[in-house]
């Protein structure tokens, strides 16, 4: 006899439960895990092509594993400390940005830039609260990242967490499939499909525009003298994947320091404009639809919710695993929708009798 769905929403509902205490006692320690299970989930697609052109899994995972290792050493080596050296500048340089506003917009509207004038007011606490409080982020937001565990620990387990997975990926999934029940198995399957179309289309195509837009805006801005790009161009590249905001406060950033520093040579900054009209464009045009489809099925509200609620309860960690949930929560709500839709408390309508039962009652009412 088939369990009871009530029983069966019971089991689920407790599993879900047991998934999110673990999370909430163990996250610290399950981040280098989680880190390595997202890159290999992220890589399966690539040791899957390495795979059809001759070489063996293991062997397409150790490739794998010598360029990412090597890309982050290179990173931590360059790349990071050159970034956090910028953002502690800038940082610092925010009150004299906000200072010189001040002093420009004086000249003009002097009647709103006076002494006791609120625009004087605001800018001055604003820049002594950007001053105070960036540097209490930029120091968080490092201590958050490599402060949850040792570092060292870190660098350590995540290549190696990520070298076993990708190595046993798809056995692992096979797994998986042949504990499915086998009442839902097929519904299970067609969820899982839905799930990893989603995170497929915005992890991974996503996290490419944004890697390939921020290079690009950090290298271009680097490249015109600016200032503070390379900070500019990882903030701009970092949240690309919200729609537009990405380039608004990118270019935002990057047209306001332009004023700044190259005032009176228009020339540079319709260079900076210029750097971010194109990065739109090629980003509209070119590389999301080829990266990540017309239609991705996760939308941004829904993902910032879900970054801020995971975030807030569970830390780095749950933001981590907000992205998939919120997956997975979209295709469910989906699907629920589809049934609602297909139900007679949607419909309104009582579902007509089986065929066979019609024949039935025709015949008797003819004999």
């Amino acid at each position: 006899m088939a369990l009871p769905y009530r029983r069966q929403a019971i089991y689920w509902g407790m599993a879900g439960a047991v998934f999110l205490v673990v999370l909430w006692y163990l996250g610290p320690v399950l981040l280098p895990f989680l880190v390595g299970g997202a890159i290999a989930y992220i890589l399966d697609p690539l040791a899957d092509r390495l795979e059809r052109l001759g070489l063996p899994r293991a062997g397409a995972t150790t490739v794998i594993t010598l360029v990412g290792v090597t890309l982050l050493v290179l990173a931590v080596a360059f790349l990071i400390p050159l970034l956090v050296q910028q953002l502690t500048a800038l940082v610092k340089a925010a009150p004299d940005y906000f200072a010189a506003l001040r002093d420009w917009l004086g000249t003009r509207f002097p009647d709103t830039v006076g002494e006791d004038g609120f625009v004087r007011r605001g800018l001055s606490d604003l820049g002594e609260a950007v001053s105070a409080r960036g540097g209490e982020l930029a120091q968080s937001l490092v201590a958050g990242l490599f402060g949850v565990v040792n570092a060292l620990v870190f660098i350590v387990v995540v290549p190696v967490v990520s070298f076993y997975l990708l190595l046993d990926w798809d056995n692992m999934v096979a797994r998986i499939d042949d504990l499915l029940p086998r009442e839902h198995a097929g519904r299970i399957r067609d969820i899982a499909r839905d799930i990893d179309s989603t995170l497929a289309s915005f992890v991974r195509g996503q996290l490419t525009v944004c890697l390939i837009l921020g290079t690009f805006y950090s290298v271009a801005l680097m490249l015109v003298g600016l200032q503070f790009g390379l900070v500019v161009g990882a903030v701009s590249g970092l949240i690309t994947f919200i729609p537009y905001v990405g380039a608004i406060v990118g270019g935002s950033l990057a047209i306001g320091l332009a004023l700044f520093q190259f005032w009176g040579e228009w020339w540079w900054i319709v260079a900076v404009a210029g750097i971010f009209m194109f990065g739109q464009f090629f980003e509209g045009n070119i590389l999301t639809p080829n990266l990540v489809g017309s239609s991705v099925g996760l939308h941004p509200v829904w993902l910032l919710f879900a970054l801020a609620a995971f975030g807030a309860i569970y830390g780095f960690v749950g933001m981590l695993v907000a992205v998939p949930v919120a997956a997975a929560l979209g295709v469910l709500a989906r699907h629920g929708l589809r049934n609602y839709k297909e139900s007679t408390l949607y419909t309104g309508q009582a579902e007509p009798p089986p065929p066979i039962l019609e024949d039935l009652t025709s015949h008797r009412r003819t004999d």
